[in-house]
């Protein structure tokens, strides 16, 4: 029998396909024979530990062959799966006799077919005694003369018999499809809330005489519970490495850095060192362990900055000058992406010696690695051959399966998907810039059913380098809606600090930030603006707080889109079935939002209550976990979302135990 369209499978088995340790994963095929007998398909899932389970597929968009089966993968390691196809005789049988039986066509050759089957099912010794027992007993009746063909039809369709050769057909013709895999990694590797921050910023001091005093190690670690608090699990750094002088940039990217200007964290080394020296003015290596251990004390794990690039002061430019270009004249190339330029940065070169310069990186990697670094924001990884990063994830990950790579690949589509199948476990995406209804309802789309099987995205709000239009001069409501679309459509998501503030102006010309924390430092009043009420803190709690309490929010593959009369409002849900979350209850979420945030929109929604995992026709509560405000709804609901106040329902689902109208009878008559 013909077995197609295998799912999950990335490039026709070149890759595994991946998942996170958790993650519910729908496996599917297309399956057929000639003619109109009735097939059965089962998914064959071979653990890590090489423990083989069944597990019986269903049919799903009828007319199109096309079968289905979810199941969470909890073991991490490789899984391997095979699809099976069969004929169903008993179905193929109860199909035919449902239809001739009634109608007195060859009554006595379909008993006696169902007979037989029912004596093959009973012998069947991996069936349960009480099971073969209920075939024998019905065996019997329908091979009973002396009763009536109703009687003996009955005891072949019994509902019992059913349920018995529906858990186990009796299989005929068995065929099997390719074997394909799926790599199921740790679940930090597909769920986590991510801050990012600046070490130097955190407690730095502008002294008498204008220059400023670094933050370090230490007064950064007394921010490390504040990030925690607000429920975020990885803190991300950047680069933490000496800094190079030569064509230092000062503020604003401007070339004429002042004595006291620090740099950009991007333009690595100096006569202190490069990619395995810490700058001196954060501490020591003793500092920087001790920063870790707060974090983890706090519940929180640190990415470090991985960029491979050089600043000229690098020790690298004269121990190694081939790993970098040179140009004609003799000068070496400096990094561009026209119109940007960064004089201070030379891009580094694979071409030239390709073994040494991946030994050195492996080296630095597990350098970091050894003092207790498990995840690494990746820079610019595009510009460096993939056979490279293939490499150094799949060593790094052979020894060291726990250890985590985002890969910030802002890039054409090919080049950012690549990046993910050849091992990356997480990815920067194109969702800072995909703001209206129609744009975030082709990208998420895309994210949870063309992409999920091989990329991860990490959903971030904003960077150092990336303040988009959206956020310039769209007031607080932008803030809002970006974040609880970031952090309710992936299972990963993040921000830069200074979001919370509200921070908005960007360098004339340009979507960063003015007065770029990247080449100065920054100390925020954080607990000031949160003490007059103009901090955004409280509300990223809240989303971190609803995440961690709804499991279907950290699945990525369950989100749907909705329907809305409204132009800027966006509806999606995100299900999971009662058997996938540790309470045995099903957690449903219901999205709405409006995404234009100068506007208060009021408009009918439509929702397809299937996806939610109720029947259609059904009411249902709804709370928005946002105001605590709850509402009778159905397919077709009311909604007015007023950008000024709250832009966005975030909505949690419950099928209704009590008369809907004593909920709240004004929006039930709506």
């Amino acid at each position: 029998m013909p077995i197609l369209g295998l799912s999950p499978q990335v490039d026709e088995g070149h890759w595994p396909a991946t998942a996170y340790s958790g993650e519910v994963v729908p496996f599917r095929a297309t399956a057929f024979r000639e003619g109109h007998d009735r097939i059965g398909v089962d998914l064959l899932l071979l653990d890590p530990s090489g423990v083989q389970t069944e597990h019986r597929m269903h049919a799903i968009a009828p007319g199109t062959d096309r079968w289905e089966v979810e199941v969470q993968l909890e073991a991490e390691g490789l899984w391997r799966y095979r699809i099976q196809a069969y004929a169903d005789e008993y179905a193929t049988w109860r199909h035919n006799a449902e239809v001739k039986v009634p109608a007195g066509i060859d009554v006595e050759l379909m008993l006696t077919m169902g007979h037989d089957l029912l004596v093959r099912a009973a012998a069947d010794k991996r069936r349960s005694t009480a099971e073969r027992r209920h075939l024998s007993e019905a065996a019997k009746t329908v091979a009973d003369t002396a009763k009536t063909v109703d009687e003996r039809f009955a005891a072949a369709v019994d509902e019992r018999i059913v349920r018995i050769l529906t858990e186990r057909p009796v299989v005929a013709l068995p065929s099997l499809s390719a074997t394909r895999a799926v790599l199921v990694e740790r679940t930090r590797a597909g769920v986590g809330s991510w801050y990012e921050f600046f070490p130097r910023s955190e407690g730095a001091k502008q002294l008498a005489d204008g220059s400023w005093q670094s933050g370090t190690f230490r007064t950064a670690a007394k921010r490390l519970p504040e990030v925690a608090a607000m429920g975020f699990d990885v803190v991300y750094l950047p680069p933490i490495h000496p800094i190079g002088r030569t064509f230092r940039k000062g503020p604003n990217n401007t070339l004429d850095a002042g004595e006291n200007d620090p740099g950009s964290p991007w333009a690595i080394g100096s006569a202190e060192g490069g990619h395995d020296a810490i700058h001196p003015d954060l501490g020591t290596e003793k500092d920087f362990v001790y920063f870790l251990g707060k974090a983890k004390q706090a519940g929180l794990e640190v990415a470090l900055d991985l960029a491979l690039q050089a600043s000229p002061d690098h020790p690298w430019v004269t121990s190694h000058p081939e790993w970098f270009t040179t140009l004609p004249d003799g000068t070496i190339a400096y990094a561009e992406n026209p119109p940007k330029k960064y004089q201070d940065i030379y891009p580094i070169n694979f071409d030239n010696d390709y073994e040494g310069l991946r030994a050195e990186v492996l080296r630095i990697v597990r350098y970091w690695m050894s003092l207790g670094v498990r995840i690494f924001r990746v820079d610019n990884p595009h510009t460096k051959p993939l056979r490279f990063w293939e490499w150094l994830i799949h060593t790094v990950n052979a020894t060291d399966p726990d250890v985590v790579f985002l890969a910030e690949a802002f890039t054409r589509p090919a080049l950012l998907h690549t990046l993910a199948k050849a091992g990356f476990q997480q990815s920067y995406t194109y969702f800072t810039w995909r703001n209206t209804k129609e744009e975030l309802t082709e990208f998420f789309t895309g994210l949870a059913e063309e992409t999920a099987d091989f990329l991860r995205p990490n959903l971030f709000v904003n960077t150092p380098d990336i303040l988009t239009e959206y956020l310039q001069f769209g007031g607080p409501a932008a803030f809002k809606i970006r974040a609880a679309l970031a952090a309710t459509a992936a299972p990963t998501w993040g921000v830069y600090s200074g979001y919370e503030l509200y921070e908005n102006v960007a360098r004339p010309g340009a979507e960063e930030y003015i007065d770029n924390e990247k080449y100065e430092y920054r100390p925020r009043d954080y607990a000031r603006a949160q003490a007059l009420g103009r901090s955004l803190a409280p509300y990223l709690t809240m989303l971190n707080r609803t995440r961690s309490e709804h499991p279907a929010l950290r699945q990525l593959r369950n989100l749907r889109v909705h329907a809305s009369d409204d132009d800027a409002i966006l509806v999606y849900s995100k299900y999971l079935a009662g058997r996938f979350t540790r309470s045995g209850r099903p957690d449903a979420m219901l999205i709405v939002a409006n995404v234009d945030p100068h506007s208060v929109r009021e408009t009918m929604v439509h929702l397809d209550v299937t996806a939610l995992g109720l029947p259609l026709g059904a009411q249902f509560e709804v709370k928005d976990v946002v105001t605590g405000q709850r509402w009778i709804w159905g397919a077709d609901n009311y909604v007015r979302l007023d950008a000024f106040t709250e832009p966005v329902h975030i909505l949690a689902v419950k099928p209704l135990a009590v008369d809907p109208v004593s909920v709240n009878p004004v929006e039930a008559s709506r």
